[in-house]
């Protein structure tokens, strides 16, 4: 087994290592996103204008339920499989930018996914707005020689034109929803269906073409709509939409309190992590409750929840008063901009605490990783720049931890070092969290961090592969840095045995 992060610096992909061979597999030209780009942010303002004058998706959503129904969709939204009690897949969030991060994950993917019996996209497959005609480079392309079928859950950004791409790539060509009736003048509703971003005329003109690339037998996945349940083997995976605003509305609720009933062990995929940060969120649903009251629920039985969003990897076992520990799991960094790691502060939320919390990057690697992104940018290397000896100090100093990776030569953690760790936000211990009288991390993690993009590696992206038995489930990590390395035998930075008694 190769190195990881956790084991040395190489392992991280820091150093004189060789690049991967990821770019023979992009198209010549690569659209470059850029989230400090206004024209990009006015294109996705959909978010914004729905928290302003209320979210229309859930009704939308609805309308597209309907539409498959009609058309022969299982009324339960279950896909029935016929995996045999061992079998695997994996799970990939928040793939579709195109650019070098996304194809630097597809050769290490490749070659961990062989054998599994299919993948679930968690949340954000196409950036930025999920049009139909980006399908081609940001998803057929790159999973073309995966050899099963990929089912997805959409999120934020699949929204942002009103989810039509989606569904005619993964609910059988579903057509365009008929416009509804126009709104009462000078109401919200009214101001907010002017200013909403729709797809372009003749949006997906190329996608008949573009689906050649993933068009053999064993490649084919059709879903009953954009929130379903697969019954694979002895486990029940429920995906479910949490739209542009991270919420449920009421009939998918009710419909995954209905799914979630029964002693067959379960594992939720969800656009919005509940535990991500340091943070609970635990997902309301229109009309009352909250998901993750129905995943702790003793009588659904589910084992873990996975979320995309939020790009990059971390791992909470949540023990419960029953005595079971569910694992909250963020898998989010299939492919887009790195958030960053180094901005969570010291882990102690529902019993998790620094002892049994994971992430990937490491909070070290994070720092070093942005410090030179940032000292790049304002052309300030020498004083911006850390090296990953250094960040790791200055991290295990602020948060009060050991250092994660087996330190080399001892590094002295000077004024410099110090300040460039706060400016760029590193997390701290509660009581020094107190203290501070600026939102130093809040600062950064909204201003600096959405514009994060970078094309040389290390990357530091992730995907998981699940191997499911009657009696447990083996959850791993796996690192992608864009190193050649990284590519041939991708490490695990992440593993956990989850049981599967009742």
């Amino acid at each position: 087994m190769s190195d990881s992060s956790r084991d040395t610096a190489a392992g991280a992909g820091w150093g004189e290592a060789e690049p991967g061979a990821y770019r023979t597999l992009m198209p010549g030209r690569v659209e470059k996103i850029s989230w400090l780009d206004p024209r990009m942010l006015w294109a996705a303002r959909n978010g914004v204008l729905a928290s302003w004058f209320g979210d229309p998706t859930g009704r939308t959503r609805d309308r597209w339920v309907e539409q498959r129904q009609a058309a022969g969709a299982p009324a339960d939204k279950v896909i029935r499989r016929a995996d045999p009690d061992r079998f695997s897949f994996m799970v990939i969030g928040d793939t579709g930018e195109g650019d070098d991060p996304q194809y630097a994950v597809v050769p290490g993917f490749l070659k961990v996914s062989q054998g599994t019996a299919f993948t679930v996209l968690a949340s954000d497959v196409i950036y930025p707005v999920g049009s139909a005609d980006d399908y081609g480079t940001k998803f057929f392309r790159p999973y073309r020689d995966y050899r099963a079928p990929i089912y997805a859950i959409p999120g934020n950004h699949d929204w942002y034109e009103d989810l039509g791409g989606f569904m005619r790539v993964f609910c059988d060509d579903a057509p365009p929803l008929p416009a509804e009736p126009a709104a009462r003048p000078l109401t919200g509703a009214w101001l907010r269906s002017l200013l909403w971003h729709r797809p372009r005329p003749h949006d997906g003109r190329h996608l008949d073409e573009a689906r050649k690339s993933r068009s053999a037998a064993d490649q084919q996945a059709v879903q009953p709509g954009p929130y379903w349940a697969i019954d694979a083997g002895p486990v029940r995976i429920i995906g479910i939409d949490t739209g542009l605003l991270g919420t449920l509305d009421a009939a998918q609720g009710a419909w995954l309190r209905e799914v979630s009933r029964g002693p067959r062990p379960k594992i939720l995929v969800t656009g919005s992590p509940l535990y991500v940060d340091g943070e609970h969120h635990p997902c309301p649903i229109e009309g009352g409750g909250t998901v993750d009251e129905i995943v702790r629920a003793p009588e659904h039985h589910y084992v873990a929840a996975i979320g995309g969003d939020i790009h990059n990897y971390q791992r909470y076992p949540v023990r419960l008063a029953d005595g079971r520990t569910l694992q909250y799991v963020v898998s989010g960094g299939g492919g887009a901009f790195m958030h960053a790691t180094h901005t969570i502060p010291r882990v102690s939320i529902a019993g998790v605490t620094e002892r049994d919390f994971r992430c990937y990057p490491l909070r070290g690697d994070s720092l070093a990783f942005y410090s030179r992104l940032y000292g790049r940018r304002l052309r300030l290397r020498r004083l911006f720049a850390l090296s990953e000896a250094e960040a790791q100090a200055v991290v295990a100093e602020r948060l009060g931890i050991p250092a994660t990776r087996t330190p080399g030569p001892e590094v002295r953690v000077t004024r410099r070092i110090r300040l460039i760790a706060g400016l760029l936000g590193t997390g701290s211990r509660p009581e020094r969290r107190r203290r501070l009288r600026l939102p130093v991390r809040k600062i950064y993690t909204q201003l600096f961090s959405p514009s994060s993009a970078t094309y040389s590696p290390p990357f530091f992206k992730c995907f998981l592969r699940l191997d499911v038995t009657p009696e447990s489930i083996r959850l791993r990590c796996h690192a992608a840095t864009g190193n050649r390395a990284q590519e041939l035998n991708p490490p695990v930075e992440d593993e956990v045995v989850i049981p599967l008694a009742i």
